[in-house]
């Protein structure tokens, strides 16, 4: 947005080059980038101390870490404060959040959906259970991890859920994420990172905030949109399908520097897209309306928001270096 604009400049690290300059002779990422050749997701607001804006990505650090550069590392640990959209160390935070994803009034989830749609959420669901054994890496046993552990971790009490979380859950069962399951995300590492140096840590966001857009959609996009994620993964399940951009996808996007606005949006609100021409005209109607939708609450509106509030820290606080980690497609 406007205000972001406005509020930060974009660092540009010496001998920086383009995404395709990065990738091996058959275009897989370099396993030991040079420092001089990664593109940065760090922009300075220009002030005295400086305070800096980084991008991050909702996948495991350590797919990441070696692709940050030098320069962004360093203006974290020069930075007495650090702020992240929501504290994702705070009990109370994680709670509310899991608070806000459940149906009220002690509904359940068979009393609210189409039977047939509940019947086709269950049967992927129990293929998901009977997979986990499969998919988890020797790596994810060797801590102690179980499959059942791991499936009641992100999908326990699903059937109290709202649809529109169930959504996002079924979206996070995959195979690829299922293995990255157990090594912290990028946001909540730095944020660890950041207790551990003792620094000044705080959000920007409040839990409601982020709940309140998705709870807004109205019951027949919800339906619409849970529809047709399961149709989707019901699709990858039979290889019929393949999916259009994968965390994989996100991974080498974010390591090359490469800010593509299609995959990163993905990654920003958790939302997948739904827009697709092969679906009656009434329906593009309804994928159209839940994406404006979205990217109106999740994107724009928070842009503004956040932007707001980090002009209003950094004038509250002209004496402190701040170091702000939000979601790379938000910038």
């Amino acid at each position: 947005t406007k205000a972001w604009r406005r509020l930060a400049m974009r660092t540009v690290l010496p001998a920086a080059s383009s995404a395709s300059d990065k990738r091996g002779a058959r275009g897989a990422p370099l396993s030991s980038p040079q420092q001089g050749e990664l593109n940065s997701f760090l922009w300075t607001i220009r002030r005295d101390p400086p305070a800096y804006l980084f991008g991050t990505i909702h996948v495991p650090y350590t797919r990441v870490w070696d692709f940050i550069p030098d320069n962004s590392k360093a203006a974290f640990h020069a930075s007495s404060s650090v702020y992240f959209e929501l504290d994702l160390t705070d009990p109370y935070t994680i709670s509310g959040l899991a608070s806000c994803q459940m149906l009220p009034h002690g509904e359940n989830l068979q009393d609210v959906l189409p039977r047939e749609l509940y019947r086709r959420l269950k049967r992927h669901l129990d293929y998901i259970k009977l997979m986990l054994p499969h998919w988890m890496t020797p790596d994810q046993r060797g801590k102690g991890l179980y499959a059942d552990y791991l499936f009641n971790a992100i999908a326990g009490n699903w059937e109290r859920k709202r649809p529109v979380w169930v959504m996002l859950m079924v979206n996070s069962l995959t195979e690829t994420d299922i293995r990255s399951r157990g090594v912290p995300v990028l946001d909540l590492y730095l944020a660890q990172e950041a207790e551990r140096m003792k620094k000044t840590t705080g959000a920007v966001e409040r839990v409601e905030e982020q709940c309140h857009p998705l709870n807004g959609l109205n019951f027949s996009q919800v339906l619409f949109a849970l529809n047709q994620t399961l149709l989707q993964h019901e699709s990858l399940r039979a290889g019929s399908l393949q999916a259009p951009y994968t965390t994989e996808d996100l991974i080498k996007h974010y390591n090359c520097g490469d800010l593509n606005a299609v995959i990163f949006n993905h990654d920003t609100s958790q939302v997948p897209n739904f827009i697709n021409t092969t679906l009656p005209p009434h329906e593009q109607v309804t994928a159209q309306e839940i994406d404006s939708y979205f990217r109106q609450e999740l994107i724009y509106k928070r842009n503004e928001r956040m932007g707001k509030r980090v002009m209003a820290l950094l004038r509250e606080n002209t004496d402190k270096s701040f170091f702000f980690a939000f979601g790379a497609g938000k910038a």
